[in-house]
């Protein structure tokens, strides 16, 4: 009896010790270390213009204008881009409530841009499993360069050479895809129109 009180009272003392550790002294430290070093990166990547946030580049966003690049469908809910509800559908590939949900991404593209037969690129029709990815592929920014340069009225070759100029490469040249943000996409095609 003595020898299980004893114990008792090391597990509670760790359980104390490691919660003061792992609760609030280790993430004060990465925290403060973050703030010290790295400021924008820590407060959420913030964009700000005209002293008005507009978005994070960690962060999708739900693009619906036609005259703007779309971003990757979102899963989240309520709402898209939910980063309090962050999560993929997980539907599998058979499920009918995706084939629908694949279906009407595709009618909604060809809905704006009625003459383009180029194939849809997957990321544009489907979620990504976090529903807050910002970015796309190079291939789904070059699919929507028709119907940007169409809706307003610049040459098609601006608009990819915006893309080309977006473009980043895979971390360490390895790890991860070509990719496109698309917020700081859509800003640089506002700036573009604006000059």
């Amino acid at each position: 009896m003595i020898e299980m009180i004893k114990q008792t009272k090391i597990a509670i003392l760790l359980l104390l010790l490691f919660t003061l550790f792992t609760g609030l002294i280790y993430p004060v430290f990465v925290t403060g270390i973050a703030q010290l070093f790295y400021p924008w990166r820590a407060n959420g990547s913030l964009i700000e213009q005209n002293d008005q946030l507009i978005g994070s580049i960690l962060i999708g966003q739900a693009f619906t204008d036609p005259k703007y690049f779309w971003s990757r469908p979102s899963a989240t809910t309520p709402y898209p881009y939910n980063s309090e509800n962050s999560s993929g559908s997980n539907l599998g590939p058979s499920n009918l409530d995706l084939l629908k949900a694949i279906q009407q991404r595709i009618d909604n593209l060809h809905q704006y841009d009625k003459n383009n037969a180029k194939l849809i690129p997957i990321d544009l029709i489907t979620s990504s499993g976090s529903g807050l990815d910002p970015h796309i592929s190079p291939q789904s920014a070059f699919y929507q360069v028709s119907r940007i340069a169409r809706e307003r009225g610049i040459q098609e070759e601006k608009v990819k050479s915006l893309i080309l100029q977006h473009i980043k490469s895979p971390v360490f040249g390895i790890l991860g895809e070509f990719h496109v943000n698309v917020l700081k996409l859509n800003i640089a095609l506002d700036d573009l129109n604006s000059s």
